[in-house]
């Protein structure tokens, strides 16, 4: 099962899910999205894979470890958490309404676009 998290409860998640492992925040953004707004990584490990490039890279994640995915606004980030639940990540969260909810709801200093 794939949770949905709004970025205000992710701090939340984050800390249930340590009972799993330590828990990872997956950007899937590409790199000229991560130029314009990013997240903070304060309280979490964050790593930054392109949606398209997550097949190739599949490897350097630990499907034991909980992760919670994001992206714009959370359609790449579900389509991601859904590829990596179907490869046997066993606690997968996407981030609903990704990095403009996270402007929105957590960090209004990240810029909107």
């Amino acid at each position: 099962m794939i949770d949905q998290v709004h970025p205000r409860d992710l701090s939340a998640w984050l800390q249930a899910a340590q009972a799993h492992g330590q828990p990872l925040v997956l950007d899937v953004r590409e790199p000229s999205e991560l130029q314009t707004a990013s997240v903070k990584a304060q309280g979490f490990e964050l790593l930054t894979i392109p949606m398209h490039a997550v097949p190739a890279r599949l490897n350097e994640l630990d499907a034991s470890r909980p992760i919670a995915c994001l992206c714009h606004h959370g359609g790449r980030s579900m389509q991601v958490a859904a590829f990596l639940a179907h490869h046997g990540f066993a606690h997968v969260a996407n981030i609903a309404g990704g990095i403009d909810a996270w402007s929105r709801e957590v960090d209004p200093t990240v810029p909107r676009y």
